[in-house]
């Protein structure tokens, strides 16, 4: 998979992208990550890339031309999907990344100041996409956590493609706890489950702890999740045996 960052600050991509699984995963071209200085493509001496917006206002606004002709110099397809990078956009999430991710190409939007002429997002921008609500100084951290979250879900990337078959939001919950060596550590003990070699019983005991997760620590998360007569069965029992230990 190809990926295409505009940016105004690509040492701040390449650095930063080269590093850990991301980066190996350049290296074996599994995926391939390009940042293209906006300001490249600047037609004013000074390379100035923003100026003041029209009826007034604090802050400068990034223009549509630089950013045009530098998406244009990419060269991609015309369906290519071009992400920009703000807080207006739709909240980004794990069901956004798994659709990311079955693209051949993707191109990357990052704003600065008070974000991008309004002309640019109507000729090129397919997506618009946020990390939340809050404001960053630009785009780019928000487009890396992006490509990090997109790139693992390619084939190899992480190795073994099933790495990420049971983590936090594959399946709608948050991950089960994990445990390693050793057996006991201030006291605090793996559950003997785990010890227990049953593959069958620890495949349960997962599931059950993933419910109870998501229940505690992101009922909104937990609301959307449908659950078949087992996992309400186990959430019945659950709430009964919580209610009591609190009236205890």
């Amino acid at each position: 998979m190809d990926f295409y960052v505009l940016t105004l600050f690509p040492e701040m991509i390449e650095g930063t992208m080269s590093h850990s699984i991301i980066g190996r995963a350049q290296k074996e071209n599994k995926i391939n990550i390009k940042a293209v200085d906006i300001r490249d493509f600047s037609t004013n001496k000074q390379k100035h890339v923003d100026d003041y917006p029209y009826g007034g206002g604090a802050g400068m606004v990034m223009q549509a031309q630089p950013i045009y002709d530098a998406y244009k110099s990419l060269g991609v397809k015309e369906n290519t999907r071009v992400v920009y990078m703000t807080p207006q956009g739709r909240p980004f999430c794990q069901k956004i990344a798994q659709e990311l991710s079955k693209e051949e190409e993707l191109v990357i939007l990052c704003g600065h100041y008070e974000g991008v002429d309004e002309r640019i997002i109507e000729e090129i921008v397919t997506d618009e996409i946020s990390l939340g609500d809050f404001v960053l100084t630009g785009g780019e951290l928000a487009a890396m956590a992006v490509i990090d979250a997109v790139s693992r879900l390619k084939s190899g990337v992480l190795g073994k493609d099933e790495s990420f078959m049971d983590e936090s939001f594959s399946d709608g919950l948050l991950e089960y706890p994990q445990y390693t060596r050793p057996v006991e550590f201030n006291g605090r003990k793996v559950p003997d489950v785990l010890l227990s070699g049953h593959h069958g019983n620890v495949d349960k005991w997962r599931h059950e702890q993933m419910l109870i997760r998501t229940y505690e620590k992101r009922p909104d998360v937990f609301e959307k999740y449908e659950l078949d007569k087992k996992d309400k069965a186990f959430m019945k029992k659950y709430l009964e045996e919580k209610c009591t230990d609190t009236e205890k």
